[in-house]
């Protein structure tokens, strides 16, 4: 089992940049694929980036490609999300999760942090 934790979130101004960090507990966390998701107002929860466990292969949704940079540091226990050139429909909840699969769906992944608020002005 993994427990995490979001932090990094913030309020920006579009073409901005913000990193996120997701620090887990356990000694197990380099034996799960990882991955962030984010829910906006009204949204379903939406895949972002994922990354294997070695960290040595990286997935994009099309919306953050050539924006965003997921990376990992298996002897910190954490996961990161480098945000850049920011737009307000990227405003939301960014949760990172642990999961078995190398999947963009939310329900294969098993563990979640309780999220962490990314708000764009325009």
């Amino acid at each position: 089992q993994v427990q995490m934790v979001e932090s990094g979130g913030g309020l920006v101004q579009a073409g901005g940049s913000l990193r996120l960090s997701c620090a887990a507990s356990g000694r197990t966390f380099s034996s799960y694929f990882m991955g962030w998701f984010r829910q906006a107002p009204g949204k379903a929860r939406e895949f972002v980036a994922g990354i294997s466990w070695s960290g040595g292969r990286t997935y994009y949704a099309d919306s953050v490609k050539g924006r965003f940079t997921i990376s990992r540091d298996n002897a910190k226990n954490t996961m990161y999300l480098q945000m850049n050139r920011l737009k307000p429909e990227d405003t939301g909840v960014y949760y990172c999760a642990a999961g078995n699969y190398t999947s963009s769906a939310s329900h294969h992944y098993d563990y979640w942090g309780q999220g962490t608020q990314v708000t764009v002005s325009s």
